[in-house]
């Protein structure tokens, strides 16, 4: 990343939340000033980095990852896409057959990632997808994308309940699903009793 990318980064931050870049810098903490144009670069014109307790201090103060952060600098302002909490997703109303999201109840959360209107994002709870996803991680499935071996998925069984496993072997009448945490046991489901089954494609970590 150039130095001009860091700083239009935070403008582009700023303006996403409402602010100026001074408004941001006030709500992180730090000297109304700190992310003024004037401080971007030295008195004898050099570039001046922004240091990355301050990064941290505006990203926590707004609420933003920083890899959604990466996506600003880059350029890849990203989209939004579709947001449910996982507890939600093992009841009726919210997925078709198929595993797309349809019905009232969803929110939009911003999805740095390619566009893709498949997509949808699930937020976790609890800590039964630890060490790997923790509670408040969002994932981002999309349905239809091919699903092999080893590939991190969620699954919905017609019963209603909804897993983040890894797909292990399959067979005609047989799909295992490996557990994320090691406290759960991995399990066999009957092709019959799986409703769908949409590849994890990206993580808020």
């Amino acid at each position: 990343m150039r130095h001009t990318d860091i700083w239009k980064a935070i403008d582009a931050l700023a303006e996403r939340h409402g602010l100026s870049a001074s408004g941001l810098a006030k709500r992180a903490g730090l000297d109304a000033t700190a992310f003024n144009k004037s401080k971007r670069a030295g008195a004898d014109g050099s570039p001046r980095w922004l240091s990355t307790e301050s990064l941290i201090k505006a990203l926590d103060a707004v609420g933003t990852s920083p890899e959604d952060f990466a996506a600003l600098a880059e350029g890849r302002l990203g989209h939004t896409t579709p947001l449910l909490g996982f507890a939600k997703a093992g009841s009726d109303g919210y997925f078709d057959d198929a595993g797309f999201p349809v019905g009232d109840g969803w929110e939009d959360v911003r999805f740095p990632g390619p566009e893709t209107e498949t997509a949808y994002a699930l937020e976790i709870t609890g800590d039964s997808m630890e060490p790997v996803y923790r509670h408040g991680d969002r994932i981002v499935v999309a349905p239809g994308v091919a699903v092999r071996r080893g590939d991190r998925v969620v699954a919905r069984t017609r019963d209603g309940e909804v897993l983040a496993k890894v797909l292990g072997r399959q067979t005609e009448r047989l799909v295992e699903l490996l557990s994320l945490n090691p406290a759960y046991p991995p399990r066999e489901l009957v092709r019959g009793d799986l409703a769908w089954m949409a590849r994890i494609v990206w993580a808020s970590q």
